[in-house]
């Protein structure tokens, strides 16, 4: 098992490298960031100046070569069009993101799996159409007319009811907790331990955790409510439709019949021999629509007034800003490359053959 979790790290290297090469190369493709920034007032002396001074005036290979010996710095450079560093804006926008796309995934499995478990035992059922017919209706709605109509239902139809959600932002009005590093008196001299403090506080629900705040954390997950089934509609309409498919050909397998003649009960049958089988190819789904998520939802923090990921890498390629564009498209590449590393090795608790193998 060692071995196999050790060869699937060392192949994610090449990965990882190539992403970095792809990515620095593409964003020099966006076009030339001088023109971009200036407009009217990029004169070719001014371009000549401002090349220099970021270094675009290097060959390309040299430029890589900084590029790679920033990144294993930890030092992602400064931002062309705010001039903060970007490792301090990734701080500050990635933990929204962060927190966007694990409450929606977790909010697209705990309504994906038992739909398409109910789907597979109840196979052309009323049931079984009904549920595929919404897992159809989920996947084609796009999700910015879906985000409007939620703020639209739930902040002003159902506004002085208990059923009442906030349509926009992290948390209320006044509501703004200290870092949970500050509530615990810590001193902290190291600027990348500092750093990570700072985004884990960022984290609401986490650091509401962390400082004992239920009335925070309650708070801010009422904020994510919506934005969070928003974007978790489409990865649930997946993950119904995959469990249902990997359910039912699990259950006309030998061995589910073998335990029915043995007398099994059917809960036993589905959910102790059936559903772990089926869960490989829904592990993988699952994966990859995380690291969709994490990429960032430029519609759904727009409607619902969250800065994240999407809406500042969208500004970033509309203003030509190579810094953050390649910065946070490795970041979530990295992402990527972890989760499917995670899915991997998820493989060898869930099959034993892999762990064979």
């Amino acid at each position: 098992m060692f071995t196999y979790i050790l060869r699937r790290i060392l192949s994610s290297i090449p990965v990882l490298f190539g992403i970095l090469v792809v990515t620095f190369f593409l964003a020099r493709a966006l076009g030339d960031p001088c023109r971009a920034m200036l407009g009217e007032k990029a004169t070719p002396a001014v371009c000549v100046e401002f090349n220099h001074r970021y270094g675009f005036d290097k060959p390309k290979l040299v430029q890589f070569v900084d590029y790679v010996g920033q990144i294993a710095r930890g030092d992602f450079g400064v931002s062309l069009r705010y001039g903060r560093p970007v490792t301090q804006m990734m701080v500050e926008r990635l933990p929204t993101t962060l927190e966007l796309a694990f409450a929606a995934m977790l909010f697209a499995i705990i309504f994906g799996i038992p739909l398409g478990i109910i789907s597979a035992v109840r196979q052309n059922s009323s049931i079984d159409i009904g549920t595929m017919l919404v897992a159809n209706i989920g996947i084609s709605m796009p999700v910015f007319w879906l985000g409007l109509m939620l703020a639209y239902i739930f902040a002003l139809l159902l506004k002085d009811t208990p059923f009442q959600l906030p349509p926009s932002g992290r948390l209320s009005p006044g509501m703004s907790p200290d870092p949970f590093y500050v509530v615990w008196g810590l001193h902290v001299t190291s600027q990348g331990l500092a750093g990570m403090l700072e985004f884990i506080s960022r984290l609401n629900l986490v650091n509401a955790i962390l400082i004992w705040r239920w009335d925070i954390f309650w708070d801010a997950a009422r904020h994510m409510i919506l934005p969070a089934i928003a974007v978790g509609t489409i990865p649930l309409a997946l993950i119904a439709r995959m469990t249902r498919s990997s359910m039912l050909d699990v259950l006309g397998t030998d061995y589910i019949r073998t335990a029915r003649a043995k007398g099994a009960t059917r809960y036993s049958q589905v959910m102790k021999h059936a559903l772990r089988n089926a869960l490989l190819p829904l592990v993988t789904i699952v994966g990859l629509s995380l690291g969709s998520l994490l990429a960032g939802a430029v519609l759904t923090e727009t409607i619902f007034n969250l800065s994240g990921v999407g809406k500042i890498l969208y500004d970033a390629i509309t203003a030509r800003d190579y810094i953050i564009v390649q910065s946070f498209t490795v970041v979530i590449a990295v992402f990527f490359v972890v989760l499917n590393l995670i899915v991997d090795i998820s493989y060898i608790y869930l099959d034993p053959r892999v762990r064979l193998d």
